[in-house]
């Protein structure tokens, strides 16, 4: 899936989990298949699950990760109604994976798609409720820092000059260019506030339906408050995007941005995927469907 990939296999990530926790020894283990990029995962009994991070880096900042990712999700867990991992241990490399990885509690749920809750009022209203949580906690005076999402939109160029260019064969580019040029344009005139800060289908979880869970919590931080409009595109048709953007009352402004984040989040997933994750292409197409043509975001057809 990526190039910097790291091989770990069943057996690996077992032995791993038994000679460094040998209290869970007796629990049997499960690979789980997931729609996530970042982590191979593997549970641990009912109560528990392995997070091995998948691409390599240095073990030191790996580590500095996991341990910042594990403070993340108590302060998250703390601010929002829904259910939360915690970090339980942190596991050390071995000698068949060079990396920190972690040890969390499992959340049950029925992972969310861009269809099965596209047309629920009740996932909405949800939705709603989850997001003005995240906002109203208060960030001690902490702004966003690092080059992720959250920030200023020009500061993508670069990669979406690489978007563009990888997508020559799978997208109208020439369009999307142009609509591009239009969100890196729209100011960032209000203060960060409190963001999931990914907060993509595969990180929600349903209970009949109804929002009952979050995943992947680790970078809960401040940043542009449109960041977790993000939601509305990957996993919203028309009317419900609209029921989203009055109940959070939003600006043309911040409506706009969150559009722009989630662009340039789908801009990534088609091209990059492609090949190795068709949900996440097909996440991204269906994403850049809804912007591009929603009257609300792109008002007159792009010339």
């Amino acid at each position: 899936m990526h190039e910097n990939s790291i091989g770990l296999t069943p057996e690996s990530g077992a032995n791993l989990i038994r000679s460094q926790f040998p209290k869970w020894s007796d629990q049997p283990l499960q690979w789980l298949e997931v729609a996530g990029t970042a982590n191979m995962i593997i549970r641990i009994g009912e109560r528990f699950v392995a997070r091995f991070p998948l691409r390599f880096a240095e073990p030191s900042e790996v580590a500095e990760v996991v341990q910042y990712e594990a403070k993340a999700l108590k302060e998250l867990a703390a601010s929002v109604s829904v259910s939360v991992p915690s970090v339980v241990a942190l596991g050390k490399p071995g000698l068949d994976y060079p990396l920190p990885w972690s040890v969390q509690t499992w959340i049950s749920g029925q992972v969310a798609t861009p269809t099965n809750v596209a047309t629920s009022q009740r996932f909405t209203d949800d939705l709603a409720v989850l997001i003005n949580e995240l906002r109203q906690t208060d960030t001690q005076d902490r702004q966003f820092s690092g080059n992720g999402r959250g920030g200023e939109l020009k500061a993508h160029d670069e990669w979406m000059d690489t978007c563009f260019h990888k997508s020559q064969e799978l997208l109208d580019v020439p369009l999307l260019r142009r609509l591009w040029h239009r969100f890196r344009e729209l100011p960032h005139e209000y203060p960060d506030a409190m963001t999931h800060g990914d907060l993509i289908p595969g990180n929600i979880l349903l209970d009949k339906g109804r929002l009952s869970g979050l995943l992947d919590g680790g970078g809960f931080g401040p940043a542009d408050p449109a960041l977790d409009l993000v939601s509305a595109w990957h996993l919203l048709d028309k009317p419900l995007r609209a029921r989203l953007r009055t109940s959070l009352n939003c600006s043309d402004l911040e409506w706009q941005r969150g559009a722009a984040w989630a662009f340039q989040q789908a801009m990534g997933l088609v091209w990059y995927y492609c090949d190795s994750h068709p949900t996440m292409r097909d996440l991204g197409l269906r994403s850049l469907h809804r912007i591009q043509s929603d009257e609300a975001i792109c008002g007159s057809p792009l010339p």
